[in-house]
C-alpha cells in the first residue's frame, strides 16, 4: 500500500499537466496567431469603422484585400485551417475591440471536412452571430457561400446542404446575409471547376478572388454608407 501511495504521489503532477495542455483540436490551438493579431493591433493600430474579415485559409491569404476594396477600411483577420467555432471563441479578442462597421466571414469548409453536419455549421454561424450582436446589436454580418472546391468534390452535397441552411437562417435574422459565392463557382453542369483554384484545387486564385470582390462589394456598398 505504502509503494501504491508513493507511485500515486509521483504521478499526480502529470496527471495536472495533461488536464492544462489543450487538445489539438480545440480553438486554443490559434492562441499564438490571435496574440500575433493583437501585437499588431498594439504596434499598428487598426482603422476604426472598418469592414472586418474573419474567418479561414480562404480569408487569410487574401492578401490584396485592401486593395481590393478601395475607399473601404478593412480589416484581415483570417487564420488558416479555422473552423467556424474558433471564429466566435476569439470574438472578444479579434472582433469586438475593432467595433467593425460590419463583418464578413467565410468559415465551414473546414468544418464540414473534420465531419460535421451541415447543421452544425449552421448552428455555428448563428452562435458567431449571437456573440457578436451581444457586443454590437446592429452590426451587419455576412456569411460568404462556402465555395464548391475541386479538392473537397466528395463534399459538395454537404456544401450545398450548409449553405441552404445557413441562407434559410440568415433570412430570419436583421442585417445578416447570406453571400451566394457557391452558384457562380460550379460549371455548367453543377460541378466543382478548376477555373478559380489554385494547383491545390482548394485554395483560390486571382480570379476566383475577383469573383468574390464582385459579390461582397455592393453588399459593403450598401451596409458601409
Amino acid at each position: 500500500m505504502k509503494r501504491f501511495l508513493l507511485l500515486l504521489f509521483a504521478l499526480m503532477p502529470l496527471c495536472v499537466v495533461a488536464r492544462d495542455v489543450p487538445p489539438v483540436d480545440t480553438p486554443a490551438q490559434w492562441e499564438p496567431q490571435i496574440a500575433a493579431f493583437e501585437v499588431v493591433d498594439r504596434t499598428q493600430p487598426p482603422p476604426r469603422n472598418a469592414a472586418l474579415f474573419i474567418g479561414s485559409s480562404s480569408i487569410e491569404h487574401w492578401k490584396s484585400l485592401a486593395a481590393d476594396f478601395p475607399g473601404i477600411a478593412v480589416i484581415n483577420r483570417g487564420f488558416g485551417g479555422s473552423e467556424l467555432p474558433d471564429s466566435t471563441y476569439y470574438v472578444d479578442r479579434i472582433v469586438t475591440p475593432y467595433h467593425p462597421r460590419a463583418v464578413v466571414l467565410y468559415a465551414g469548409d473546414n468544418d464540414l471536412q473534420d465531419g460535421h453536419s451541415p447543421q452544425q455549421v449552421r448552428d455555428a454561424f448563428a452562435a458567431f452571430v449571437r456573440k457578436v450582436r451581444a457586443a454590437d446589436a446592429g452590426v451587419p454580418i455576412a456569411f460568404l457561400g462556402i465555395k464548391p472546391s475541386m479538392a473537397r468534390k466528395v463534399l459538395l452535397p454537404k456544401i450545398r446542404r450548409a449553405n441552404d441552411l445557413v441562407r434559410a437562417y440568415a433570412a430570419t435574422q436583421k442585417g445578416v446575409t447570406y453571400l451566394d459565392t457557391f452558384t457562380p463557382m460550379l460549371g455548367g453542369d453543377g460541378q466543382p471547376t478548376p477555373n478559380w483554384f489554385v494547383e491545390d484545387g482548394l485554395h483560390m486564385n486571382r480570379s476566383g478572388y475577383k469573383l468574390w470582390i464582385a459579390i461582397v462589394r455592393p453588399w459593403l456598398d450598401k451596409v458601409m454608407h
